[in-house]
């Protein structure tokens, strides 16, 4: 899979040349950010006798004696389907597949650039939980992976879960596990920074859709001392009588201190807040945390916490953008965690890697911390390599490696 820039059509009218003249986006854009390219050359008779037929027949008939050879002989383990439904694209919220197809091919070269990893963009016109599995199930054996990308909570669980149980190839979505993965390797480095560990630590997680439940497991898992969550209506417990079957499992096994009411509760006197859900919280409640606190306010583009705000009580402060320190990308986490996983041939990703994948990425700049330096750059080249071979160890020990 190539990730080449396409070069801009030629037949555009003066309208689409006069928005590309002041919006370098559009010139980007025209014709797409990706090309299929091809691995073997077909220069003459002999070439495409091989490459097509007859004989590929051979290796078909190979295939279907031995099916596992399906990963030597095609592009199978070397290529994921990132897969959308358009429902909820970055902050656009509900766009369409159709609108959402370049936020999906960036996904893919995203792939690419960081992880070496061939992805394909397939955006899919359904919102049935039902036909959005069994389409996606049926796409399955052409891939090694599967990457689910903008789909609306809470479907995206039941859409992951019940995948994961049609196909015996990788299925992660990004959304969820991708987020949980970097903020645990930036908070584990802001905790060792300041002379904790994430046992010494109370959390305030503000958003409960699917970036808040999976950051919540991941740090529960981690051994993070506790961890309240924050919808619209205040924090997630089990005294609450609205909540979703997702939020009435999540009150399960957060906010062990039993608080209730609304955020600036949970803020008070709290070590972290991790913010994935919009909105702006007031000064005031930032005040009454506690002393060195830990601020990830990763909305974009505009942070829960603005950082002139978050650096008058914050030890360490992380955001989702990129023009300040400490950004909290996922491009840290999918290249690599996919690369390990089809490196070898893994079923499933485990609990076990995720966890791998945020320790291997914390270490890439544990001798470098400081507080603009906890997690380290998307252009760091030192991030995938570790990353991959972390998941592809944690794959083997935890028993969905087949290689």
């Amino acid at each position: 899979m190539s990730a080449e820039i396409v070069n801009p059509r030629s037949d555009s009218g003066p309208d689409e040349e006069r928005q590309e003249l002041f919006d370098p986006a559009f010139a980007l854009h025209r014709g797409g950010k990706m090309a299929v390219q091809a691995t073997v050359p077909v220069r003459d008779r002999d070439d495409l006798s091989l490459a097509y037929t007859p004989g590929v027949a051979k290796v078909c008939s190979a295939i279907a004696e031995e099916p596992e050879l399906v990963h030597d002989y095609t592009w199978k383990s070397q290529v994921v389907a990132v897969v959308t439904d358009g429902s909820a694209v970055l902050g656009l919220g509900d766009i369409g597949p159709e609108a959402s197809l370049p936020v999906m091919e960036g996904k893919a070269i995203l792939f690419k650039q960081f992880g070496g990893v061939d992805a394909v963009p397939i955006a899919l016109d359904c919102r049935d939980v039902d036909d959005l599995v069994d389409t996606v199930a049926r796409l399955a054996p052409s891939f090694g992976g599967i990457n689910l990308e903008d789909i609306s909570a809470p479907r995206c669980f039941e859409v992951e879960r019940r995948l994961q149980e049609r196909v015996d190839i990788p299925v992660f979505h990004d959304d969820q596990h991708g987020t949980a993965v970097v903020t645990l390797a930036a908070l584990r480095n802001a905790a060792r920074l300041t002379g904790r560990t994430l046992g010494q630590l109370r959390a305030v997680i503000s958003g409960a859709g699917a970036a808040g439940v999976a950051i919540a497991r991941i740090l529960v898992e981690a051994g993070i001392g506790d961890v309240a969550v924050c919808d619209r209506k205040g924090i997630v417990s089990g005294d609450r009588e609205d909540l979703t079957d997702v939020k009435r499992e999540l009150a399960g096994f957060t906010n062990k201190a039993g608080l209730s009411g609304p955020l600036e509760t949970a803020l008070d006197g709290a070590d972290v807040f991790i913010g994935v859900s919009g909105g702006t919280i007031a000064e005031a409640a930032v005040a009454k945390m506690a002393k060195n606190a830990l601020i990830f306010a990763m909305a974009n583009p505009t942070p829960e916490i603005h950082p002139d705000v978050a650096h008058k009580y914050a030890a360490v402060v992380a955001t989702g953008r990129s023009d300040y320190p400490n950004q909290i990308n996922n491009v840290l986490a999918f290249p690599g965690i996919f690369a390990g996983a089809l490196q070898v041939r893994a079923s499933r990703i485990t609990e076990g890697m995720k966890l791998a994948a945020a320790e291997a990425l914390a270490a890439v700049v544990a001798d470098e911390l400081s507080a603009d330096c906890v997690i380290p750059s998307p252009f760091d080249e030192r991030v995938a390599p570790a990353v991959t071979a972390a998941v592809a160890a944690a794959a083997r020990a935890d028993g969905v490696a087949r290689r």
